[in-house]
């Protein structure tokens, strides 16, 4: 209980810190609405779990993989990071892979799900199964993740998100909501998909390396109203081909593992607290 109030003060400190960075939500500045509304998404989101966790208790584990998750999510979008990254290319792709390689898979691991359901009830089912059934088809998933990827590193969509509030919301939305997807698809498959999820990872090892290579051996800058210095793009790409590689790599060495030895994942919980797919 006492890590839990911490989190949930850490959840209330990102708020005013981001404020502060982007404009008063009394200005009057509507530019700034995306971003307070993602802001107000975030600390209802963390509020709510703390809640529903008192009606369907998670574990420990859970609790605790839950609470890092968006402790290291709010610091990645909100307050001085986001705007450092904003004249980094380098410490902007740290900001992506950070949602798309740490924040989406601890969200699965997490399984916060069943908590946000003993909130709201089961209102919500009509949405949460169809995504459920999707993550069935690893494949599938992976190639959604992977346009979003590929079109917000594209430079024209990326230098707009740079500059466009909105846009800049639905861009980091994007890679959490298909990396969640994707990580779901890929963690939690039956024996079944096993192959499949490692065959996933393995796609996305590939073309997030491609990606990363492109912009490393770049001869100029792409996104050159970012950062002023080449080797700042070749540092960014760096960072997407070999430190997202080597956990692309890892759990689809694990996925192959857990299929080989025929000790596939275990399913998500069902029952009260858990809609089925």
């Amino acid at each position: 209980m006492r890590v839990m109030r911490r989190a949930l003060a850490g959840a209330c400190l990102c708020v005013p810190i981001a404020a502060a960075a982007h404009g008063n939500v009394f200005s009057g500045d509507g530019a700034h609405a995306p971003i307070w509304a993602s802001q107000a998404l975030f600390v209802i989101a963390w509020f709510g779990y703390a809640f529903g966790a008192a009606r369907v208790r998670p574990t420990a584990a859970r609790r605790l993989i839950f609470h890092t998750m968006m402790l290291i999510a709010g610091l990645a979008l909100f307050g001085p990071f986001d705007d450092w990254a904003g004249s980094s290319s380098a410490l902007h792709m740290v900001q992506h892979m950070l949602l798309m390689v740490v924040v989406a898979p601890l969200a699965v691991l997490a399984a916060p799900l069943a908590q946000w359901r003993g909130l709201i009830g089961k209102s919500a089912d009509a949405m949460w199964r169809p995504l459920l059934r999707l993550t069935r088809y690893p494949m599938v998933c992976a190639m959604l993740h992977a346009a979003a990827i590929w079109i917000w590193h594209a430079p024209a969509p990326y230098m707009a998100a740079l500059f466009n509030n909105g846009l800049h919301v639905l861009e980091h939305a994007s890679f959490l909501f298909t990396g969640w997807l994707f990580w779901w698809s890929v963690l939690r498959p039956g024996r079944d998909t096993a192959i499949e999820g490692a065959m996933a990872l393995l796609f996305t090892l590939m073309h997030t390396g491609l990606l990363g290579a492109l912009l490393t051996f770049a001869p100029e800058l792409l996104y050159s109203r970012e950062s002023r210095e080449l080797w700042d793009q070749q540092l960014a790409g760096l960072i997407m081909w070999v430190p997202g590689g080597f956990v692309y790599l890892g759990a689809a060495a694990w996925a192959g593992h857990r299929w080989l030895t025929g000790q596939p994942p275990g399913h998500p919980p069902r029952g009260a607290g858990w809609p089925a797919p």
